[in-house]
């Protein structure tokens, strides 16, 4: 299992957009929930971006939803760890 790293745009992001869609919180939950699990994961479409976004990936939650994301190693530990840097529609995030 995966650690997750909440950044705190991450979190402003999220809390704003289930404010909106509440049942969209036991989605993002679940998402990250398999994202710690197993980043590969065929339902979450897990896959590398380009352009201004190279070096992050990003994952599906909802058809139009997506996380945005980086793998990071730990320098202590060196375990690898997931950063979660946005959520919104693939729109705004992309």
């Amino acid at each position: 299992m995966t650690s997750l790293v909440w950044s705190p745009s991450f979190v402003r992001v999220l809390r704003r957009k289930t404010q909106r869609n509440p049942q969209l919180r036991d989605k993002v939950g679940q998402t990250l929930r398999r994202l710690a699990d197993d980043p590969y994961h065929p339902s979450l479409r897990t896959h590398k971006l380009a352009g201004e976004l190279s070096g992050t990936w990003a994952c599906s939650v909802t058809r139009d939803i997506r996380v945005v994301f980086e793998f990071v190693t730990d320098a202590e530990s060196g375990e690898v760890e997931i950063h979660l840097l946005t959520v919104g529609t693939h729109d705004a995030v992309y």
